[in-house]
C-alpha cells in the first residue's frame, strides 16, 4: 500500500524555518572554521574535535537552501534524483557526524575530569586529527545507502517516506537514523553523570566557577534531547505503525510531525558555535577580537588562577568543551 503525502503544513511551515537556520547557522559555523583555522593556535586534541564538529554542522547547514527551494516548490524537487540524493546523503552523513562528535567531545571531557592522568588526555592534534578521520568513516558508511534509495514519484526528494523504493534501505537508513541519537544520547548522559559525581566528591561543585560550567554541561544535554529526541520519537511511532497496519491520514499525520521535528536537529548545528563562544574564554576573547568588541577576561589569567589554586587538570574539562 502507498500513499499520496499532500505537506501543505510543511509547505507552510517550513521555509522560513529552514532559511533562519541556514542564516544564523551559516554565520555562526563560518566564523567558528574561521577562528579554528585562522586564529587559534596551537592546536589541542580536544580543539580538533571541535573543529570536525564544527565542519560537519557547517556541511549540513548548506544543504538547506535546497530543502528550502523544495518546500517553497511545494514538494517538487526540481534538480535531478542525483542531486537529490546527494542532498540527503550531506543531510544524514552531517547529522550523524555531529551526535558523533558531541559525544567524542564528551568523553574528551570526561577522560580529563575524571581520569586526569590518562594516556589520552596528552594526545597530540595530529594523532586526534586521524582518530576524527576515522570517527568521520561511522557515519558516511552508515549512511552511504541513501545513494541507491530510488523514488517513485521524481518530484518527491524525500528519504523515509512510505513510496520511496528498496525497503531493506529505507529500514536500514530508519535504523541508522536511531542509532545515531541514542547511541551518542547514552555515552554523553553516562559521561555527564560522572562528571558532576567526581567534581561533587572533590567538593569543587559548589564553587561559583565550577557551579556554573556544571550548569552550562546540563543546558548543553537537555539542548542536545530537545533538538533530536522529538523526531526520534515520532519516527518511531511512524516505523510501529507501518509495521502494525496503517491508514494513509494516519501516516499523513506522522510524517507531516516528522518533518517538522527534523528541523529542529538542524537547530543543533545552528546552537554549537554559542556553544563554543559561551564555554571558553580564549573563543570568546578571539571572537570579540574578529567583530571588534571589547575583550572579556583572557583565558591565560583563568588558567593562572587555576594553576594557583591546584586544579588545573580539572579547568582543561572546560576549556574548549561542550
Amino acid at each position: 500500500m502507498r500513499c499520496n503525502f499532500s505537506g501543505a503544513v510543511l509547505i507552510r511551515a517550513l521555509p522560513p524555518l529552514l532559511v533562519t537556520e541556514f542564516i544564523l547557522g551559516l554565520v555562526g559555523n563560518g566564523l567558528a572554521l574561521f577562528i579554528f583555522c585562522f586564529h587559534l593556535r596551537p592546536w589541542k586534541s580536544s580543539t580538533v574535535l571541535l573543529f570536525n564538529l564544527a565542519v560537519s554542522d557547517f556541511m549540513l547547514i548548506l544543504a538547506l537552501p535546497l530543502r528550502a527551494n523544495y518546500y517553497l516548490s511545494e514538494i517538487k524537487w526540481m534538480f535531478g534524483e542525483k542531486l537529490c540524493n546527494i542532498c540527503l546523503f550531506m543531510l544524514a552523513m552531517n547529522r550523524s557526524g555531529s551526535t558523533f562528535f558531541l559525544m567524542a567531545i564528551a568523553v574528551d571531557r570526561y577522560m580529563r575530569v575524571v581520569h586526569p592522568h590518562h594516556p589520552l588526555n596528552s594526545l597530540s592534534a595530529g594523532k586526534a586529527m586521524l582518530g576524527a578521520i576515522v570517527l568521520w568513516l561511522v557515519p558516511i558508511t552508515m549512511t552511504a545507502h541513501v545513494f541507491s534509495l530510488q523514488h517513485i514519484n521524481t518530484t518527491y526528494c524525500e528519504s523515509f517516506m512510505v513510496d520511496t523504493e528498496s525497503r531493506g534501505n529505507l529500514s536500514w537508513h530508519k535504523f541508522t537514523f536511531l542509532f545515531s541519537f541514542y547511541m551518542p544520547l547514552l555515552v554523553i548522559l553516562y559521561c555527564t553523570f560522572h562528571i558532576i559525581s567526581h567534581l561533587r566528591r572533590r567538593q569543587l561543585a559548589h564553587q561559583a566557577k565550577f557551579k556554573k560550567a556544571l550548569y552550562f554541561i546540563v543546558v548543553v544535554v537537555v539542548l542536545f534531547i530537545i533538538c533530536f529526541l522529538p523526531s526520534n520519537i515520532t519516527l518511531l511511532a511512524m516505523w510501529i505503525k507501518m509495521l502494525k497496519g496503517f491508514s494513509c491520514s494516519d501516516i499523513e499525520h506522522l510524517t507531516t510531525g516528522f518533518y517538522i521535528t527534523i528541523s529542529l536537529t538542524y537547530l543543533n548545528s545552528v546552537l554549537d558555535p554559542v556553544v563554543y563562544y559561551f564555554s571558553s574564554p580564549a573563543f570568546k576573547n578571539i571572537c570579540r577580537k574578529t567583530l571588534h568588541l571589547p575583550q572579556a577576561e583572557t583565558g591565560e589569567s583563568t588558567d593562572r588562577k587555576t594553576r594557583d589554586t591546584g586544579s588545573h587538570s580539572v579547568c582543561l574539562c572546560f576549556e574548549f568543551q561542550m
